[in-house]
C-alpha cells in the first residue's frame, strides 16, 4: 500500500497544543481519499470532497497509521485545519 499526503491551502487554524487525538476521515467523494483532522464533525475538512464520514481516532498518546509522521499531520491540522492523503495499491 502506499500513502500519498497532500498539502493544504485553505489557511484554516486548528486550536491545541501539544500532541492532540487525530481524528481519521473518509470521503465518499473518492474510494480512496481520506483525511486527519482535529474535530469529531470535520468542521475543517475540504467541502468539495463531501461527505466525509469519521473512521477512527488516534489518541494523543498513539502513533498515527501507516507509519506517517504525527508532527507533519498536527503541524497540518493547526496550520490548515486538515491533512489530507490516498491509499493506493502498490504498483
Amino acid at each position: 500500500m502506499v500513502i500519498h499526503t497532500f498539502n493544504n491551502d485553505d489557511g484554516v487554524a486548528a486550536a491545541g497544543d501539544g500532541a492532540m487525538r487525530i481524528f481519521i476521515f473518509k470521503s465518499d467523494a473518492g474510494l480512496d481519499l481520506r483525511a486527519f483532522g482535529g474535530d469529531l464533525a470535520g468542521t475543517q475538512l475540504p467541502s468539495k470532497f463531501r461527505p466525509w464520514h469519521v473512521v477512527g481516532a488516534v489518541a494523543p498518546d498513539q502513533d498515527p497509521p501507516y507509519k506517517l509522521s504525527r508532527d507533519v499531520i498536527e503541524t497540518a491540522i493547526k496550520d490548515r485545519g486538515f491533512q489530507l492523503f490516498r491509499l493506493s495499491k502498490d504498483k
